[in-house]
């Protein structure tokens, strides 16, 4: 049943009464933008009322995949039960969807029929699972379909999968009870394909062969992961997702599934057929082809979509100033002065750059830049002794804008023995020459990747050890680290990704760098990566300095440190790193 526990709601708000903020989307990034709020719903300057599809509280998306093979338990995955929300007078609706939104009067529908107010409303309805076009599964194309009233306890499922749902046999990665079905998969060692070898992809095919179960992994292109990794560095991934038990099937363009019926008479999911004939059989066919936004709400109440639905760098609908998006559901784009402001922009014109990261890291930034910026203006609203709507408007300048910094993009594989990072731009090769470098400017035509516009000159220093599962390539202007990419090195990737993260000029002897994972390694050389300023936590932006006074405050064990900071609770391939720095938090109290 839906939780509609919490106070009434509010009505209509005088000079003086509480703003009414209403969030639909009850995820990670939705769930943080709670938390950052509650002092304000506390102190009774706001009303909040939230709004999730799924019957449970908020959970932590990102580790679906350590859930879905047995690694880590379900209590792991919850980021909130919603407990001090609902002291503070929250009202938390799960299991209930919205299913329009109403503008002019600034209401939102919810799926029984019902209406809830709102002086500012945040969508933060993230993404859904792509489903490729494949004879046999049937796509809807969601984004212009109005979402259906609650139905039968779907739930989330209702929003994704209502009237086409996929057949039995296959699934994506995107909530609990998808995780359940690949969970009861590798239990009975049966054989997974995977579609897609993005970074998801390739995550729950290396843990589910970790765990036992036959893996294989199909996917289009020549090299896995070819949106963060170049051909050396995907050819290396190949080589050690191999050696790890996984069949990787490249240059393979899925064209329709093959099912069959078992005793039961229900159709079943039995092999991938390919465009050139290829018969991929397996128990289970796990859909990992991207995620597209779930825009469908934004795109019905007339306000503009793009790839997302599309925010100023204020996190803004570009139509309707009361209506902001967060996370895999926000296009962050600058408003083009001639634009329209509803719908029939949509489609009209060409669509900005940019688009929804995908990351846990960006979108928790982009619910704490949000709120603080709702209590900073209904603060200021109060305080002045006017309707904090009205002093948002009145106050309002050009917010800053909100600064992704060098560190997301930094892209990691989670992965048991296999370490790979990426960031920036990694196109270049290292032959491609910059004229600037040429000894007398001879030949000096064969510019690249904007190097004639750039007034710093490119380079690229490459070592590749592909027997061992070697690979590191670092791409530099004027000597500056604008993108590498690391595979089987976690040193050295450690070492690049501060780098990179300031900024830094490399060392004129790139080798230097290499080791870091070489047998003489000496941990003093890598002081720098203690810094007090060293990002260790990136999806939550937490530093060595944060840490270590967590540490001083008695907080001397990983899962402390992510009470306490929150580092290590999104992707959770930091908490090496914790661990590293409060080994040598103890050393020097020791010492």
């Amino acid at each position: 049943m839906p939780d509609h526990t919490s106070a009434e709601l509010p009505g209509s708000p005088g000079p003086a009464a509480p703003e009414r903020i209403v969030v639909v989307g009850y995820g990670p990034v939705g769930a943080r933008f709670v938390d950052e709020l509650l002092p304000l719903v506390e102190a009774g300057l706001a009303e909040l009322t939230v709004v999730g599809a799924e019957e449970v509280h908020a959970y932590n998306r990102v580790l679906l995949a350590d859930y879905a093979v047995g690694r880590t338990d379900r209590d792991t995955l919850d980021l909130t039960d919603g407990s001090r929300a609902l002291a503070a007078g929250a009202r938390i609706l799960t299991g209930t969807t919205v299913t329009e939104v109403k503008r002019t009067i600034r209401t939102v529908t919810l799926g029984d029929g019902s209406s809830v107010p709102y002086d500012r409303l945040v969508l933060a309805t993230g993404a859904r699972a792509n489903v490729p076009t494949l004879d046999g599964v049937k796509r809807v194309r969601r984004g212009l379909i109005k979402p259906g009233a609650d139905a039968g306890g779907l739930g989330a499922a209702a929003l994704d999968w209502a009237g086409a749902p996929l057949p039995c046999g296959v699934s994506a990665l995107r909530d609990l009870a998808d995780a359940a079905t690949v969970l009861a998969a590798v239990q009975a060692g049966q054989r997974i394909v995977v579609l897609g070898a993005g970074v998801l992809g390739m995550e729950i095919a290396l843990a589910a062969a970790a765990a036992g179960a036959e893996v294989c992994v199909v996917f289009h292109g020549e090299i896995p992961m070819n949106r963060n990794l170049d051909r050396g560095g995907g050819s290396v991934l190949t080589r050690s997702a191999r050696r790890a038990g996984v069949t990787m099937v490249n240059h393979a363009r899925a064209e329709s599934v093959l099912f069959h019926h078992d005793d039961d008479g229900v159709e079943r999911f039995e092999a991938l057929i390919c465009a050139d004939g290829k018969q991929i059989s397996g128990d289970l066919l796990l859909l990992s082809c991207g995620v597209g936004a779930r825009t469908e709400l934004a795109h019905l109440a007339g306000l503009p979509v793009s790839t997302g639905i599309l925010v100023d760098e204020s996190l803004r609908s570009w139509a309707d100033a009361a209506i902001h998006a967060i996370g895999d559901c926000a296009h962050v784009a600058g408003r083009p002065a001639d634009a329209d402001s509803g719908a029939a922009w949509n489609g009209a014109r060409m669509a900005p750059a940019g688009g929804p990261s995908g990351l846990i890291g960006p979108g928790w930034r982009q619910a704490d830049s949000l709120a603080a910026r709702f209590s900073a203006e209904i603060r200021a609203g109060v305080a002045a002794g006017r309707p904090a709507v009205l002093a948002a408007a009145v106050t309002a300048e050009p917010a800053p804008a909100l600064a992704a910094g060098p560190g997301a993009s930094v892209v990691m594989l989670k992965a048991e023995g296999i370490d790979v990072v990426a960031a920036g731009d990694t196109a270049a090769d290292p032959f491609d020459v910059d004229a600037r470098c040429d000894d007398a400017g001879y030949g000096g035509t064969a510019h690249t990747h904007g190097c004639s516009s750039d007034p710093a000159p490119l380079a690229v220093a490459q070592w590749a050890d592909p027997e061992h599962g070697r690979y590191v390539k670092m791409v530099t202007r004027g000597g500056i680290l604008t993108g590498f990419v690391c595979v089987g090195m976690p040193r050295t990737g450690a070492e690049l990704t501060l780098l990179f993260e300031r900024g830094s000029e490399l060392p004129a002897d790139r080798s230097v760098l290499l080791r870091f994972d070489g047998p003489d390694y000496d941990p003093a050389s890598a002081g720098d990566a203690f810094a007090p300023e060293s990002t260790v936590c990136w999806c939550n932006g937490v530093t060595v300095e944060a840490i270590t006074t967590s540490a001083q405050a008695g907080n001397t064990t990983v899962a402390c440190i992510g009470t306490a900071t929150r580092a290590g609770t999104g992707c959770g391939g930091c908490k090496g790193r914790i661990g590293e720095v409060l080994e040598r938090f103890a050393a020097q109290i020791v010492g």
